[in-house]
């Protein structure tokens, strides 16, 4: 990692290590409702800033974690893409799982599909993870396109119930995604 907290870099993307003035935007972000609209509601700024905590938190424990994304162009930062062990359990877990959250405004150009494709490619060759899952609830057809553009495939046997969320609620079904390190 270089000084800056750099981890990758794409051709459009600089995906680093979370900084505190990122807290700001992250917040603004978990707030809107078009980004939260697959999850169970928006955040608090105290939900947000505790959800980065957690991420700094599993860097440290796990030497990866969701990476800040920030525009090569312009510095601005745009949102989260990377790697997590998920915290709960499920047929599939123990596991690492591939993910990302962009700001509604740099929603299709392609950002999430080529940082997450760096993120991907970086597990497998630098981090040595033999597998990477991905998930979301059935209706995400944007990530699930993203799942699909990243090389990563489906068995609906693997589709699961999440366990965060009540029996009946709308968003509990999830679809899983995999992808084995050649």
């Amino acid at each position: 990692m270089v000084e800056t907290g750099e981890i990758l870099r794409t051709e459009r993307l600089i995906l680093r290590r979370p900084r505190e003035e990122d807290r700001a935007p992250f917040a603004r972000m978990n707030a809107d409702p078009r980004v939260m609209e697959f999850f169970p509601g928006t955040l608090s700024r105290e939900e947000s800033d505790a959800l980065m905590d957690r991420i700094e938190a599993h860097q440290a424990e796990r030497g990866f974690s969701w990476c800040a994304a920030e525009l090569c162009e312009t510095g601005q930062f745009i949102g989260f893409i990377g790697l997590s062990v998920p915290r709960f359990e499920a047929a599939f877990t123990p596991c690492v799982e591939v993910g990302w959250r962009l700001a509604a405004e740099h929603w299709g150009r392609g950002l999430a599909t080529e940082g997450a494709r760096a993120v991907v490619k970086y597990g497998f060759e630098d981090v040595g993870i033999g597998e990477i899952v991905s998930f979301t609830t059935v209706g995400n057809m944007r990530s699930r396109r993203v799942m699909e553009k990243i090389g990563m495939t489906r068995d609906p046997a693997d589709d699961f119930d999440h366990p965060a969320l009540p029996e009946g609620h709308p968003l509990r079904r999830h679809v899983l995604y995999r992808l084995q390190r050649d």
